[in-house]
Formats: structure tokens, sequence, C-alpha cells
């Protein structure tokens, strides 16, 4: 049996929580209903016996963590608020986590319980996800760790983390099938609804161009970007646009932005045909010329490696017009 300790963090969101405690309960159900043993056993851990989310407005029966000498599987839950603030608020549970990967144990984290997954420093150099929305701070707060900003699920060294938001149900369910078998974890997906296919967050994201930097020669860069995307843009132009050489735009502009010249045109380009595509009555060709595209493949290929979909699948599951 595979001991299961959710910690119950301060600053905690709920879903994250109860979410998991709730697939790992079902799986238990679902072995006992075909004959065979639980695989889980589940607790909950907080600072005392009992953890308040929310501002009160939730109040949890946990185990106290430091009482907990052994487990198998941590699972780090979202919070919420300023992460610098909840991090400094839950450094009690970074000693006893690293402890337990000492021993064996292994780690997953769920959304941006990612922050406190890196703050323990097991995942420097290696791979990890957290929500889309949270990539630029997460890249700026932990540059040793490699983002997989598109990903719903990683697995490395016994360490595991999700994408954002419902989509940590997701890695759930990999836990479930890894410990379980994949039977027990087709159940679940369908008991409660969970697209046990989905492996990128892609679909969701929307681009927000990193600009929490100091260096204004990248920001005039990024702005020019952003209002010409419609035109052929090129890295020379705004090399020179900038006042820079090619080689100093190129390597400011990645160490700023976290994406070289190239990619974060097309990043711009993507997004803004991604709007067409959901509000507008444009065909597919009248967005690519709209967003500076004359080549239909390219635009077909760059909009399908941005966003995992075709620039028509997202117009089937986008558009308002095409949902009705």
């Amino acid at each position: 049996m595979k001991h299961i300790t959710i910690l119950v963090s301060q600053g905690a969101i709920l879903g994250n929580i109860e979410g998991p405690r709730q697939v790992f309960t079902e799986a238990n159900q679902y072995l006992s209903s075909n004959g065979n043993h639980p695989m889980f056993e589940i607790h909950l851990a907080g600072y005392s016996k009992s953890s308040q989310l929310n501002d009160g407005l939730y109040t949890i029966t946990t185990e106290k963590f430091s009482e907990i000498i052994k487990t198998d599987l941590i699972i780090i839950p979202a919070m919420y608020g300023d992460l610098m603030k909840a991090i400094e608020q839950n450094k009690d549970f970074i000693p006893w986590i690293v402890n337990q990967y000492k021993q064996g144990a292994e780690v997953a984290s769920l959304c941006l319980g990612a922050f406190l997954l890196a703050s323990t420093g097991l995942v420097n150099q290696r791979n990890i996800a957290t929500h889309w929305l949270a990539a630029n701070a997460f890249r700026k707060m932990f540059p040793a760790v490699n983002l997989l900003e598109d990903k719903i699920i990683t697995d490395e060294n016994g360490i595991y983390s999700s994408g954002g938001a419902y989509s940590s149900l997701n890695l759930i369910l990999y836990l479930v099938e890894k410990f379980a078998g994949r039977d027990t974890a087709v159940f679940c997906s369908k008991a409660f609804q969970i697209d046990i296919q989905r492996n990128s967050q892609s679909p969701f994201t929307i681009f927000i161009g990193q600009k929490e930097h100091e260096d204004e020669h990248i920001k005039k860069a990024q702005e020019y970007i952003e209002h010409n995307f419609h035109e052929k843009i090129t890295v020379n132009q705004i090399a020179s646009m900038a006042a820079l050489s090619r080689r100093n735009l190129e390597r400011r502009f990645k160490k700023a932005t976290a994406n070289t010249v190239v990619e974060y045109i097309q990043r711009v380009k993507i997004e803004a045909a991604k709007q067409s595509l959901e509000s507008s009555t444009e065909n597919i060709n009248q967005v690519m010329y709209s967003v500076g595209y004359n080549d239909n493949k390219a635009f077909r290929t760059t909009f399908k490696r941005i966003t995992g979909l075709s620039p028509i699948q997202y117009k089937n599951r986008y558009n308002r017009e095409q949902i009705a």
C-alpha cells in the first residue's frame, strides 16, 4: 500500500487537496469492488491538528506533518496570493520534504505548488511544469530550474509536477495508473470526467510578453513587435530599430524574455491569430494574412507547434459561432 501525504500548506487551494483525495479514494473503492486490496493510504498533513484555508473559510482536520516519519508520496498543492510570502509561510515543510525524498519518498507538485517544490532545491537543473500564467514569475525566481511551460505532466527521478488549475488531476490520474494500473486510471477518468489523454497546456495558454525586466532596449523591441505583428518583421530590422547589433539583441532578448526574437515574433502573431479565430467570422486564410503570414504551410505549422491544435481545430473549439 502506498502511504500518500497531501500537504495542507498555508494558503493552499482547497481543490488541490480535496480533488486528489477524492480520486485516490475512488481508486481504492474501484480496486475493492474488483476483489483487490486498496492501494492508497491517504493522509492530510499540516502544521497542526487542524488547518484553516481561505482566511478561515474552511477548516481541515490534519495530522502534524512533523510526526510523519515515513511516507511514499508527497502531494504539494497550489498556493494562492503572494507566492514569495507563501513560500516563507511554508518554509518548515522544505527540510521535511527533502528528508523524505532522501529516504525514498516521491514528490508531486500541483499547479503553483511547483514554487514550493522548487524552493527545496530538488529540481535544480531538472524539468518542471506549473500554471502557464505563472511561467514568467517562476523563471525569474528559479532560474536553475528548467520550466516546461506547455507540459501538463513531468516525471523525473521520482519527482512529478503538473500544469495549472484542474489539469493537476491529470497528474493524479497518471499516478493512479502508475501505481494501480491502467484499468483503475481509466475508471477514475470516467468517474470524474477527466480527459486522460491531455498532455499539453498549449491550447489554453495566452501569451503574455515577459516585460518584468529592466532592459529598456529589449522592451522597446518587444513593443515594436507587438505593434507591428501584421507586418513581415525581421531580426535585423528590430536590431536596427533598437540600435543594437543582431548578436547583442539576440543575447539580451533571450535573457530578458526567455524567448528568442523569432520565437517572440511568432508567439505574438499566433496570439493575435487565436483572438481572431475566437471572435471573428474570418476564414483561416484571412486570419493568416492579417497577422503577417503569406505562407499557408508555415502559418499552420507554427500555429500547431505553439497551440497544439491546427487553426481549424482551434476555431472549432473556441469560436462562439462554431460552438453554437
